[in-house]
């Protein structure tokens, strides 16, 4: 399986160099760290997306992770890798607060830097646990890879203390399954340190339990040495 999933990785020759990708289990911190960003001093040709997106897939996605529409493990990877294609390829969409539906393709074609919280990591992370792993690799060998993967390393315990207040769970929010993601996490990353396979792509890691600011500290000091703030 390992041998099959690195002659894929030659498909990953793409980098997008005004890309910019926050991953991590849930919890661990990344849409606060997007929203800082945002509000940062120089990312005013910024823009700022999520996965799932707010297509009409994206929004499938978003009521099958409460639990509302269940579907096979197999489906849900490919339902996955459908809303990425469309961010990826879609139509530019942009709202008034920078804020990128569809379109990255476009965006950085256009002089954009595009930071996006959630991407193919995190298919390859979560589907590769309830499915085979060869398929979320399969179906997200075309993507393009960011010039910069932040991956925001915590503990499942500290991440699922800091989501026990909100008012609903995904389905993937309990600890145990958690940790198997962590150790999917690992192996991606693992996969992808290698600069002769990914092209150039940069990993940072982060510890997400220290204090928010120090977090955004170290991310902005990357920014900034790679060129892209």
């Amino acid at each position: 399986m390992v041998s099959n999933f690195s002659q894929n990785l030659k498909v990953f020759s793409m980098i997008l160099q005004n890309f910019i990708v926050l991953e991590g289990i849930d919890g661990a911190g990344t849409s606060t760290q997007l929203d800082i960003i945002r509000n940062t001093p120089g990312t005013q040709r910024f823009l700022f997306t999520a996965e799932p997106t707010p297509s009409p897939v994206g929004r499938f996605l978003r009521q099958m992770l409460k639990g509302d529409a269940p579907v096979s493990n197999e489906t849900a990877a490919y339902v996955f890798a459908a809303d990425r294609n469309e961010h990826v390829n879609g139509r530019l969409s942009i709202d008034g607060d920078r804020h990128l539906s569809t379109g990255i393709m476009e965006a950085c074609s256009g002089g954009y830097t595009v930071v996006s919280d959630r991407y193919l990591f995190s298919s390859l992370a979560y589907q590769s646990i309830s499915c085979s792993p060869e398929l979320p690799r399969l179906l997200n060998g075309g993507f393009p890879l960011p010039r910069l993967l932040v991956y925001f390393d915590i503990d499942p315990v500290k991440s699922l203390e800091r989501i026990g207040g909100r008012d609903t769970r995904e389905i993937y929010e309990n600890a145990g399954f958690l940790r198997q993601t962590v150790e999917q996490y690992e192996k991606v990353l693992n996969e992808y340190s290698d600069p002769e396979r990914c092209g150039g792509m940069e990993i940072l890691r982060v510890d997400a339990a220290k204090p928010i600011p120090e977090v955004t500290e170290a991310i902005t000091d990357k920014l900034r040495e790679i060129g892209l703030l």
